[in-house]
Order: C-alpha cells, then structure tokens, then sequence
C-alpha cells in the first residue's frame, strides 16, 4: 500500500478524468479555508465538472483506500467540513450550473455548488424565489444546504430543506450514482430514500443535482423593529400577523437583551425608542404594494399594542433602513471580535417553550461557575435559537461540559433538537452521542455500514 502525500495523491488523480480538475497543497495554499482554519488541511482538492467525474474520483478512491471529504461553500458552523492529511476533499465548487427553471410547474433543477445567493438571482426575472432563505446566502450552496437540511429565515412557513427538495442524484461510496430526479411533490413508492442524504452531511454519498420548489417572489415588503418583553410577546404579534389576509409575514427574528444592546452600541444604532431591558423583534411583512404592506403593518401594530405588551416600535422607511434593520439580525458575528472562537449553539424549542427555556439557560450557565452570559436570538417563529457564549474559546474541557449541559439540559424533553440546522460534524459529536437514543444512534450506524462498509465518506464526522 502507497504512503500517499497531498503532492502524490494531486499526481495520481490529474489525469483520472477529463472533467475532474484537482488542486495540490500549492493551489490550496492562497485559499481561504471558510469557517473553519481546518477545512482544507488535507491539501487536496478534487473538482468534478460533471456527476461522472465525481463518480470516477470515488471509485477511485474506494479502490486505493482514501477517505473523501466532500465540502460545498465551508460555510458550515460545526466543523463538518474539516479535512485531514491522507484525505481527498471533494468540492461541489464546479457543479454550479442552473440547468432548468420552470415557472409554470415552480420548480428549478440545479447542480449542487449553485449558491443560494446565485439561484436567487436566477430565478428573479421570472418572479420567482427560493421557499427557503439564510444569512449566509452568498456562500452556503444548495447541495451544503441539504446535506445539513438548512432551515432558516422562512422555515416557520416553509419548512426546510427536506420540505423544499422533490428528487436528487448523488454518488454512493460505491461509486453508483443514485438517481432519483422526481419533479413532483406527490409520490407514494415505498421508502423514499433521497432522505438519507438530506440531514445526511456527506456521510452517504455525494449529491451533484437538485429537483427543488420554488415560490412566488413577493418584493413589496416593510420591515418593522419592535421592543418585546419576552418570547410570548413576540409570538403573540406573530400569531396576529400570520392571521392578516392582506399580508404575508415574511420574516419574524427574535434578539435578546444583551445581543440588541452590544450590538446596537457598536453599530451607532439609536435606541432611544426602545424601553429598558427589552428584547427587539424583526418582522418583515409582504402585501401586492409597498403602501399597503406599510398601512396593514401600522393597523396591526396599533392593535396590537396592549395586547402584546410592546415597549417600542419602529418601522422602515426606505430600502435603506431597512438594510441597517436586518444588519441588526443577521450580522450576528459582532461578538467575536470581542470573545474571539465564542462557543456557539443551534437549537430548536418548540416556541410556547422558549421564555421557560432561556431562563434555565441562563440561571445553568451562571451555574457552571465561571458565571458565563450568553448571547441568544433566533428564528422565533419556529422555535430555532443561536446562543453564544460571551466568553472566548475553546473552552476547557470540564467547563465546555458543564455549559453543554446547561445549553442541552431539557431541551428533548421540552420536545425539541440539540441541533436545529447547522448540522453536527466534529463540534457535536458529544452531543449527539448524549442527547440521541441508543437505538436511533445505532439505526444510523448500521445504515452506514450499509451504505460505507469501508467508511470512505466523512469519516470522524457526525455519529460515525
């Protein structure tokens, strides 16, 4: 057997396949590595053009006994796309074609490495746009987006990934390619086992092609600030404006306390209309014009009022304010520069759960005995929270322990996940290895054996 270096697996894979093109460590060296300074570590990187190049690259690699680490746009926030000296990194980077918008059936078929950012734009002179939407939408891909079933901003009304996908292809570890490119919602045929893939984090294969839903693009919007004392405030306007006939409610993102302070004092944001220690909820609502979104906005919110128990409100008035509004939310990085490598978590609560969850949070966290604030916000509609702790990382390992499970306490049996839609790659493993049944953990390994008897795909990641 070979002892293969990063120069000699570049080498014996150049010529593999007349669409594959592949980077050594050289080319890989003035590449920024993503979310992770680990995501291209192993120093090799194949970059299939077409579902058959991809195909050839892991025969091949299954043959010679290399394990793959497929990446889409190293957005990922869990460390699932970090490679290793030994392995082949097998990127989606050149799978960007759009290669079929249909309007009249609301669907698109797209390559894998499309952005979500690209496809937006696509689909934007025919009116349409995607069911699905994230901060991150310049650089997640659609194909990173099913592999961690990516939920979002408008999942309260659209689901996530695994409602917005309707058929896929994807190679096995095998090196088979797996078709399955239904463009109907409606389909009863035994298991559906494109679902393997959605969620699956590359741990089953790779996907090269996307049958997706698309929706009707919905322009004329109006953004709104609210000061809320607490979650039922906020799902109380949210219940009455999913209820309005005349608008559509677009967005409903929710920003504790110390989240809206922090960062509004470092973005020069006026908050004198915001009464003390409030937290700030984002809506965004859509109506067939601009003028009646803003009149139906103002006439819920009037009543409103009382009933929700508002400590202030604004709404924009230009494109522009409504620009800096939504910098609020989703330039949610702020507090790193501050707490460089702050831990961060992903979970989801069923929302009538939240106020009584994110008092335990933060009364666990005091506990802990470092006496640790967090950061919390979040997709409040559905129940979806992003906590970071105001502190730096990595933490030592009793105390990472400790604020684990003062973050993950509660939160099943609330009925809810310890992992909402980032995924669980390296940074979860523990978690998921205490907050997941023993039988549904080994439900998933032996679907893996199955699948990856050698273990060739994303090895070390997720359960696996």
């Amino acid at each position: 057997m070979p002892h293969w270096t990063a120069n000699s697996l570049a080498d014996a894979l150049k010529d593999l396949h007349p669409d594959l093109r592949v980077l050594g460590p050289e080319a890989l060296a003035g590449r920024h590595p993503g979310e992770h300074p680990d995501n291209l570590a192993a120093g090799v990187m194949a970059l299939p053009a077409t579902t058959e190049a991809a195909a050839a690259l892991i025969g091949w690699c299954r043959a010679n006994h290399i394990t793959i680490m497929p990446q889409g746009g190293t957005s990922g926030l869990v460390g699932g796309g970090v490679s290793r000296a030994g392995e082949v990194i097998l990127s989606s980077q050149r799978l960007n074609r759009i290669l079929a918008i249909r309007p009249e059936e609301s669907t698109v078929e797209i390559e894998a490495g499309v952005t979500l950012e690209a496809l937006q734009a696509a689909l934007l002179p025919h009116g349409l746009t995607t069911g699905i939407d994230l901060g991150s939408r310049g650089s997640a891909t659609i194909g990173g987006m099913l592999s961690t079933n990516a939920g979002g901003i408008l999942a309260f009304r659209n689901g996530v990934m695994r409602h917005q996908i309707l058929g896929l292809e994807a190679v096995l570890p095998s090196g088979e390619i797996f078709s399955d490119l239904t463009r109907v919602v409606k389909v009863s045929a035994g298991p559906d086992l494109k679902q393997l893939f959605i969620g699956g984090e590359g741990a089953f294969g790779f996907v090269t092609r996307i049958v997706m839903t698309v929706e009707r693009l919905r322009p004329q919007r109006v953004t709104a600030l609210l000061g809320v004392a607490d979650a039922a405030s906020a799902l109380t306007v949210v219940s009455h404006l999913r209820g309005l006939s005349a608008v559509t409610l677009e967005a409903a993102e929710m920003m504790w306390p110390r989240y809206v302070k922090e960062h509004a004092a470092l973005k020069g944001f006026d908050l004198g209309w915001l009464e003390d220690d409030a937290a700030m909820l984002l809506v965004d609502v859509s109506a067939e014009t601009q003028e009646q979104a803003a009149g139906q906005l103002e006439e819920a919110l009037a009543d409103l009022w009382d009933r929700a128990d508002l400590k202030g409100g604004i709404i924009a008035q230009s494109f522009e304010q409504s620009r800096r509004f939504w910098d609020l939310r989703e330039d949610s990085g702020f507090y790193l520069a501050r707490f460089p490598e702050a831990p961060s978590f992903d979970i989801s609560i069923p929302p009538t759960e939240l106020d009584a969850y994110v008092a335990d949070l933060l009364e666990g966290l005091r506990r802990t005995g470092s006496g640790y604030e967090a950061y919390v916000y979040g997709h409040v509609a559905d129940g979806n929270l992003h906590i970071a702790l105001a502190a730096p990382g990595p933490l030592p390992k009793d105390i990472k322990h400790a604020v684990e499970d003062a973050v993950y306490g509660g939160v099943t049996a609330r009925g809810g996940s310890f992992s909402a839609e980032h995924g669980v790659g390296l940074e979860k493993r523990d978690a998921y290895g205490h907050h997941v049944s023993a039988l549904k953990q080994s439900l998933a390994r032996q679907i893996k054996a199955l699948l990856d008897p050698d273990g060739l795909f994303n090895a070390g990641k997720v359960p696996f």
